[in-house]
């Protein structure tokens, strides 16, 4: 069994509202030194038999992401 982690972002183009609260909190908070945020979805796959990364990948572009405004990155989980 492999575990394969799954990182998708809204695109760079596309707006995100989460993030942008999130810049506007922060020197309230501070944080003055960070200027620019974008938030995004992390998954965690335990995936069994061979090609652990198609499978992932094949998992993210059919449920996990909207290929329209979001991007996907597949890697294999450090041991």
């Amino acid at each position: 069994m492999a575990k394969v982690v799954v990182d998708v972002m809204l695109k760079p183009e596309i707006l995100d509202p989460q993030g942008q609260a999130i810049q506007r909190a922060l020197p309230s908070l501070g944080f003055d030194q960070v200027s620019s945020v974008r938030q995004g979805k992390h998954f965690e796959l335990d995936v069994t038999g061979d090609d652990a990364d198609r499978v992932a990948e094949q998992v993210a572009q059919t449920l996990l992401a909207n290929p329209v405004i979001e991007d996907f990155t597949v890697r294999l989980a450090a041991e």
